[in-house]
Parts: C-alpha cells; sequence; structure tokens
C-alpha cells in the first residue's frame, strides 16, 4: 500500500522491499504499529498531539491512525479513518494507517458482529474532532484571535480575519501541550460539510488487493521457521490411539512429529487435539502426515448422524415448548380461524468456507512470544493462547494480518494456540497451515435448524402467528450441558418480529450439539428469516394477495417495536433500543424500494419469477427481490437481484454496496448448494468439490439501493445476508409452482 513518509510525499514500498529494508515478517500495513511507533517517538520526543488511543499528530503534520479493527474485504480499516479525517479536516494522502495489534486499552476489537463502524463511529469521530479543537486552540492563543476565527481545511489551520494559513505541524507541539476536550463540548461537522463521510472512498489495500501483494495469515514468513500441519480428530472429542512417528520422519524435510494436548469440553476456543508434523516446508509436512496413518478413538460424539439427528429435531419440535415471547391467545386464534397455514422448515449444518484456511505463526524470543494470525480479534487469541502457554494476556504480542475471507470463523482461534504450542517445542518459529480439508472438517458450524410456522387467517387477515425453532446452540460450545437455543439467537428475528397481529408467539424445542456450533455471517438470523419470508409468501399466495402488501398489513402502524412489551429479553445486538430502534417505518420504506427497483409485481414470462422478503438485523434493515428463471427440466437461473439498505449512516457507500453485493454471494451459496452432514461423527465434506460454493457463472448482477437516513450507523457486514433465501425461494415459487421448504436447493428442482 502506499504510506505518507514524510509531509507532502509519498513512498511506495514493495513487501520485497519491506522484508529486505526493514527485517519484517509482514507488510508494511502491518509493522507499521511497532516501527511508526519507535520513529515517532526517537524523531518527535514527545511533542505528537494525542487526542485518543486511535489518533496521533507528529510534528511534520502526519496524522496517524491506529486502526484496531481488522480488514477482511468489508472495509472497516478504510471506513474509520474516515470519520477521523472528516472531524479532523485531514488531508487523507498524510494519513498513516497503522493496523493495531492486540491491546486491550484500544477497547473490543472483535470484528464479528457487524459492529466496527456502528459501536465505534462516535469513538472515531471523537477523536478527529478533539485533535482539531486543539490544534484551533493553539493557533487562536498564538494569533491573538477567538478560536471561532480559526478554521481547518485539508491540513491547513485558516485565520479567517487576515486569510494567513499554515500547515498542521506548525501548531502540533503547542497542541500537545493542550488537554483534550472534554466529549460534551465537541461540535461535529453538518452533513453538508463532510467531504468523506458519506463519500465512496477507495479501500485503503485495494492496490495490494489487485496486485495480489497483499499479506494474509498464510503468507508470513520468519528465519528458520518451521511449518507444521496436523492429524486431528475427525470427531469432536476424540483421540488420537496409534500413528507411525517413524515413517512421518522418514518423510524428506520432517523435523519432528509432537502430539497436541487432548480436548477436554468445554470445546470453547481449544485445539481439538491430534498429532502435528513439522517440516522444512509444507508439502513435506502434509507427505509426512499421511505417513502417520493416524488412528483414533471417537469419543462421545461417535454416534453423531445428521440424517437421524434431523428426526430428532422433528420430535423436539412436536415436543415440548420453551416460550420466548407470548402476546395474546394463539391456540384460541388457530382454532378460531377461517383458515390455517402450516409449514416445517428446514437449514442443514453450514460452514464458513472462507477462500483462506485458516494460518497462525508463533515465535518465542526467551519467555516471549509473538504471533501473526489471520483472526478477526487479536485480543482473543492472547486470552485462548495465554491460558495454554502459561503467560498473561498482554504479554503476548499479537498482530492480526489481512483475513482471505472469514465469516466468524477466524475469530475462534483454536489455530493459534497450536502455533504457539509447536513454536516452544521446536525452539524456533512455527507457521501452523490448515488446508481446505482441514478447515470443512474441523471447523466450528452453523446449527442445524428445524422450524414450524402455523399461522391462522380470520376476515382475510392474519390474525396469529406461532413460531417454533429447535437447533443446537452456539452456547454448547460454551458449555456442553446446553439443549437448545438461547434468548440472544431467538432474539436474531424471532422475538423482534415487527408484526402488529393481535396474537403471536415465539417458542423453541431442546437439541443437544454433537460438533462445535460457531457463528457463521448473520447467524440464527439465516435460518429463521428464511422461515418468515417464506411463510409471509406462502400466506399471500394462498390467498391471493401480493407478498409486498401482506408485509405492509404485518408489518402494521409506522412504530418502535419493543419486545419487552411482550415479555421477552431483547439484546438488539448490543445496541441500545433508543439508538437503534427497531422501527417500522423504516423496514417498510426498504421493501417499497425494493419493490420499486424490481419491478415486483408485474406479469412475467413463463418459467421466469421474483421474490422478496425483508429482515431487520443488526440494527440495519434490508429488503431482497431476486429473480429467476426455471426450465421445464428444472435448471435454475438466477440473473438478478436487488437489494434496498437502510443502514442509518453510510460511511462508506461503496463499501455498503460491496458488502450488499457479497451478501447476495453469500447467501444464494447456502440456499443453492451448501450442507455440511455428518456420519459417525466425522464431517463428510472435504473441499469446495463437496461443498459447494457459487461460480462466477451463478452470480446474478446485483443492484444495490441505500435508503438515505438521518439515523447512526447501523451493521453492515451481515445484514444483506438473512432476506435472500426468502426471496430467491419465493422467486422458485412464482416461477415453478415447486415451494422451497429446505435448504440447500440442491436438485429439488429436478425431482
Amino acid at each position: 500500500m502506499t504510506v505518507p513518509m514524510k509531509t507532502g510525499h509519498v513512498k511506495k514500498l514493495s513487501r520485497r522491499g519491506v522484508l529486505q529494508g526493514m527485517g519484517a515478517v509482514t507488510g508494511l500495513a502491518l509493522v507499521a504499529p511497532v516501527v511508526s511507533r519507535k520513529v515517532i517517538a526517537d524523531a518527535h520526543g514527545g511533542e505528537a498531539l494525542k487526542s485518543s488511543v486511535y489518533l496521533m499528530i507528529d510534528h511534520e503534520g502526519t496524522v496517524h491512525i491506529d486502526i484496531h479493527r481488522v480488514e477482511m474485504g468489508q472495509g472497516s480499516r478504510t471506513g474509520l479513518p474516515q470519520i477521523i479525517a472528516d472531524e479532523l479536516d485531514a488531508d487523507w494522502s498524510r494519513i498513516n494507517f497503522l493496523p493495531a495489534y492486540g491491546d486491550k486499552k484500544f477497547g473490543d476489537q472483535n470484528t464479528d458482529g457487524s459492529t466496527s463502524i456502528r459501536n465505534f463511529f462516535t469513538a472515531f469521530q471523537q477523536a478527529g474532532a478533539s485533535a482539531r479543537a486543539m490544534l484551533v486552540r493553539a493557533a487562536a492563543t498564538r494569533w491573538g484571535v477567538a478560536a471561532s476565527d480559526v478554521d481547518v481545511k485539508n491540513h491547513k489551520i485558516i485565520n479567517t480575519v487576515t486569510g494567513r494559513s499554515a500547515d498542521f505541524a506548525d501548531f502540533v507541539e503547542a497542541a500537545s501541550k493542550l488537554p483534550v476536550p472534554a466529549p460534551e463540548s465537541l461540535v461535529f461537522k453538518a452533513k453538508n460539510m463532510r467531504q468523506y463521510i458519506g463519500r465512496p472512498v477507495r479501500n485503503i489495500y485495494m492496490n495490494d488487493i489487485i496486485t495480489g501483494s497483499s499479506l494474509f495469515g498464510q503468507d508470513v514468513m520468519r528465519d528458520n521457521m518451521l511449518f507444521a500441519v496436523a492429524a486431528r480428530p475427525p470427531v469432536v472429542g476424540g483421540k488420537i490411539t496409534k500413528f507411525n512417528k517413524e515413517a512421518a520422519m522418514a518423510v524428506d524435510g520432517v523435523v519432528d512429529v509432537v502430539e497436541l494436548p487432548v480436548l477436554a469440553f468445554p470445546a470453547l476456543f481449544k485445539p481439538l487435539g491430534g498429532v502435528a508434523v513439522l517440516a522444512t516446508n509444507t508439502w513435506a509436512a502434509m507427505r509426512g502426515r499421511e505417513a502417520l496413518e493416524a488412528e483414533f478413538d471417537a469419543g462421545e460424539n461417535a454416534g453423531y448422524n445428521t440424517t437421524e439427528f434431523e428426526a430428532e429435531l422433528w420430535k423436539s419440535i412436536d415436543g415440548k415448548d420453551n416460550n420466548f415471547l407470548i402476546r395474546g391467545d394463539v391456540d384460541a386464534a388457530l382454532a378460531g380461524a377461517d383458515k390455517t397455514y402450516q409449514a416445517d422448515y428446514f437449514v442443514p449444518h453450514q460452514h464458513h468456507a472462507p477462500m483462506e484456511p485458516p494460518a497462525a505463526t508463533a515465535e518465542w524470543d526467551g519467555d516471549d512470544l509473538k504471533m501473526w494470525v489471520c483472526c478477526q480479534d487479536p485480543q482473543s487469541v492472547q486470552a485462548t493462547v495465554a491460558a495454554f502457554v502459561g503467560k498473561e494476556p498482554e504479554e503476548i504480542y499479537v498482530e492480526a494480518t489481512m483475513l482471505g475471507g472469514a465469516f466468524g470463523r477466524k475469530s475462534k482461534p483454536d489455530f493459534a494456540v497450536e502455533a504457539a504450542l509447536l513454536a516452544r517445542h521446536a525452539g524456533r518459529p512455527v507457521k501452523m497451515v490448515w488446508d481446505r480439508t482441514d478447515d470443512v472438517r474441523h471447523g466450528y458450524y452453523h446449527t442445524i435448524a428445524a422450524q414450524r410456522v402455523n399461522a391462522a387467517v380470520a376476515g382475510g387477515a392474519v390474525t396469529a402467528w406461532k413460531h417454533k425453532a429447535a437447533y443446537p446452540s452456539i452456547g454448547g460450545t460454551f458449555n456442553p450441558a446446553t439443549t437448545g437455543p438461547g434468548g440472544f439467537e431467538i432474539g436474531l428475528g424471532l422475538t423482534d418480529i415487527p408484526f402488529e397481529i393481535d396474537n403471536l408467539q415465539i417458542n423453541s424445542g431442546d437439541a443437544k450439539a454433537h460438533v462445535r456450533i460457531g457463528w457463521v455471517r448473520s447467524v440464527a438470523n439465516i435460518q429463521q428469516a428464511f422461515a418468515l419470508g417464506s411463510m409471509v409468501d406462502e400466506i399471500a399466495q394462498g390467498e391471493g394477495r401480493k407478498t409486498d402488501d401482506l408485509w405492509m398489513e404485518l408489518i402494521g402502524s409506522d412504530r418502535d417495536v419493543n419486545p419487552a412489551d411482550d415479555g421477552a429479553e431483547y439484546g438488539n445486538y448490543g445496541a441500545s433500543l433508543d439508538t437503534h430502534p427497531i422501527n417500522t417505518a423504516r423496514m417498510k420504506a426498504t421493501l417499497k424500494k425494493v419493490v420499486e427497483m424490481s419491478g415486483y409485481g408485474k406479469d412475467m414470462p413463463r418459467g421466469r419469477g421474483i421474490g422478496i422478503s425483508v429482515h431487520r438485523s443488526f440494527t440495519t434493515y434490508v429488503a431482497s427481490a431476486v429473480e429467476v428463471e426455471v426450465s421445464d427440466d428444472g435448471e435454475l437461473r438466477v440473473p438478478r437481484a436487488w437489494m434496498a439498505v437502510d443502514c442509518g449512516l453510510a460511511v462508506n457507500p461503496d463499501r455498503v454496496r460491496a458488502q450488499m453485493e457479497g451478501a447476495v454471494i453469500f447467501s444464494m451459496s447456502i440456499a443453492k448448494h451448501g450442507e455440511i452432514t455428518a456420519e459417525n461423527g466425522a464431517i463428510v465434506q472435504a473441499n469446495y468439490d463437496t461443498y459447494p460454493v457459487c461460480r462466477i457463472d451463478e452470480a446474478p448482477h446485483v443492484e444495490v439501493a441505500i435508503m438515505d437516513v438521518d439515523a447512526p450507523p447501523g451493521g453492515v457486514g451481515e445484514p444483506g445476508v438473512p432476506p435472500v433465501a426468502a426471496a430467491l425461494a419465493n422467486a422458485i415459487y412464482a416461477a415453478s409452482g415447486k415451494r422451497i421448504r429446505r435448504l440447500p436447493i440442491a436438485d429439488q428442482l429436478t425431482v
């Protein structure tokens, strides 16, 4: 990437040049937190202006921004600096972007839950505005004018009385001696004065991404480094019983064979156990693993078969109800209805399937441990590794490399623990490498879910909705005694259903986890939005109505919804309902917009159809429309999709559009192809041939509309996923009359 080296000049450095010139093992963007701080400290002797843990301006006027969140293509490391740069009125070309190492002083670093902009907009806004105010005050004092007579424009301090101007650099030393203003004293820019916020600023890594010079976890190199792969138990909780160390050591390049610690429940983010092969290159390590001919005892989950488990889920649906929300008397309304609808929906285990499998490099220097990890949360790496190596988390230095996709997988640092243990054993740096099969067969999986929805219609209106879900909880990964979804999962699209009807009931059934359950992009919204959006369409079709009209009727009047009014405990994605309400007017507006964009409701030729759905998640509203073509022999094509998104303030519209486009592909992959199955406790799928994702020839043209709404920023990375699968299934019904109630679609259209 291009990084300013001194005022008014930039210097381009290749990755190889950085490695040779600095003795570093990561790209400039990654070593900057260490090297730049030392350079600044040596050269400027405390003269730097520090308005926040995220912002410093050196005596040359260069702005250094610590970006504490991780980059996986979503653009957080561009969007967060945009906020500071706008409030500071900085010259973008004079910003040094410093991806932060793991440190609790930065606050939450877990780049998950669509929270980077949503949770840190105010902190970065305050950082920029504070530095601006300090520079203005220093200039006003020197010039003998009121602060109101001083302006800031593009890295210049301007005396509006005399017209004189000067660079930031001229006032850094004086400003550094001033107290940081209290947050309540700050005045932020008006919307019409912003030059970065709300504009499509190019991703700071774009050149590296385009040229292939980005540094990912798999790219990290250290002197004298070994490469490790592992043979892990195919069943969670299994143990290795036999392996041929001599045969593995006979492979040219293999240096050692090391047993990994046996997994003890709860699984948490612990390694799965097994045995690792260390070698001078990855190919030798992989060949050594093959030579091990490792054998395992499967343990307590040996009997897990997903086909049989699905039957158990449906028994749970028929069994006792665990109530999460009750409004009115649903059973009475169903009994007295003119017409009732019932539908069952099923979603199998899903996998994150990032293009880059996990990788972590560890290096011990005496008792000091440094790590380079393709992780979503360097603090989680610190905490997880610390428990295995007898250190305090803050004693471990962790840099998060760029991520070649993540979707939640890389917030679980089991692979980093393996690297740290092996490096300590070897006395040399070790890179733990997972191949695609390791990732698919030893992951944290989206849960397998069964749902039943019952609805009542009386007098032409829906009068009752009863929704029951049964699936193993993410909580089972942290507490094996957990059975069935928790309130935090049911709150992802069910207890917050914004229906203005008299009778509403949300229940769950029991289910126990037999694999490691983990959050996948949009989490429980995946299955719950699929069932919700599909059922609305089913009722509309059954009643001879347009689906958008029924949605509008169900959502009802313009208002803010609070699930607590119906007795539900609701987390609202960690946000206050005062700041991020469940607002029905905004939800309806996105639906209206996507209908307008797609032309939903117009006459379509035989074999073609458009489906729609709408969903709120991560405090953002997204409506989706999908057009399909279904041939007589069941071939499915998806030529177009439309997305209308209300994420409040869109800091970088270009990244918002990209996230919506990517969400369409991600959700289509789940809907069309994605299915993880287990036999005798072991995962069957191994690579993209058995766990496909959408290829380029399947990708539709996607049109995105970003709603212009005066509201705080909402999430963006995940909210585009939930409504797409339902819209796709509804489009298939419109085109073919075939109702899809279970994912993946696979060959259902040809049967």
